[in-house]
């Protein structure tokens, strides 16, 4: 049954992990991408097909064509940003996961609602500079891999930094002083299940960089703090810590199907937190799909090698749900 069906995504993001593991379980496999991006994506073996178009924008202009070949769509973080959000709702292929979540996703005051809903331990969010105890990031919506956060640590600061957004929306957030760290999620509705596959910290520049300048030469530069991604680099938590990971997930999702519907949040997700020197998590962000530190783990990672006995990245984790799906009759429950 599954080689009737080709699973595709968008060239960019966690593209090749996503089709790297759509292969490692037989699937037929392919790639939408721009010009500039097809030659980079063609040397790739486990690609079966590269089709092109002028720009993403333009992607519904293919969705007829990827219909015969019986798509199934994985979305990333490049969906929302290339598509837009209408874009996404409106695409008429098989789409893996709940597209009512992406609202919930891109609205960051929703996300707050979300992480309060859940119960879990979370950044305070504040409405005004007044009010907020510092420091603290202010972020815009969407997700953009930390470009357009602004660091701010005083009342001043704040107000002057606000008046550069013009009319953007965006929150007001606590910064956390802790070890920054992203929890990869799988949560199965068939199964009923959550998983732990990885957790990865990321390199932003030029925030990261500037630990290595002594302070007293930092305090003569006139720096604006970036958040920009750059790079991944793998974590494990101590084990002491998991049981409460794994129980946040839990939460996160099971909030989602109450404010959400009832299908709520499934597939791949991330919790953003920060680890206090008290051993608390602060969750500050949801990154309600797969997450480019994924990409780390191709051949699994250590919590992947717990739960399976064989390589399992985030991509096979993908297609192995579809897979499942597809011999119980249960694809409807996984695509939107």
């Amino acid at each position: 049954m599954k080689k009737q069906y080709t699973i595709a995504t968008l060239g960019s993001h966690s593209a090749l992990t996503i089709l790297k593991g759509a292969k490692d379980e037989d699937f037929k496999t392919l790639l939408i991408t721009t010009p500039d991006r097809t030659d980079f994506y063609r040397r790739f073996p486990f690609i079966d097909e590269v089709s092109q178009i002028p720009s993403f924008s333009q992607f519904h202009e293919v969705e007829k064509k990827l219909k015969k070949k019986n798509v199934i769509i994985i979305p990333h973080g490049s969906f929302v940003a290339y598509l837009s959000l209408e874009g996404n709702k409106k695409m008429h292929l098989p789409y893996f996961g709940n597209k009512n979540v992406l609202d919930w996703e891109f609205d960051r005051s929703k996300q707050h609602t979300w992480m309060t809903e859940s119960g879990i331990n979370k950044a305070p969010i504040y409405k005004n500079a007044d009010e907020a105890e510092y420091p603290v990031i202010i972020k815009s919506y969407g997700a953009a891999g930390g470009k357009g956060y602004i660091f701010a640590s005083d009342k001043n600061k704040l107000k002057k930094k606000l008046k550069t957004l013009l009319g953007k929306p965006y929150i007001i957030q606590k910064y956390i002083v802790g070890v920054p760290l992203y929890i990869h999620y799988f949560y199965s509705p068939i199964s009923n299940k959550i998983e732990i596959l990885g957790v990865d910290r990321r390199y932003e520049t030029n925030t990261d960089a500037l630990g290595r300048i002594p302070y007293q030469h930092q305090r003569n530069m006139d720096i604006d703090l970036s958040y920009v991604v750059v790079a991944n680099s793998a974590l494990t938590l101590r084990e002491s810590m998991l049981m409460e990971a794994f129980a946040m997930g839990e939460r996160i999702v099971e909030a989602s199907q109450k404010i959400i519907d009832k299908k709520g949040l499934f597939g791949p997700f991330c919790l953003e937190a920060v680890i206090t020197s008290d051993q608390k998590f602060h969750v500050i962000e949801i990154s309600a799909r797969i997450v480019a530190g994924t990409f780390l783990f191709q051949n699994g990672s250590p919590y992947s090698w717990l739960l399976y006995d064989e390589p399992m990245s985030m991509g096979r984790r993908i297609a192995r749900e579809i897979k499942i799906a597809i011999k119980k009759n249960k694809l409807a429950l996984i695509t939107d």
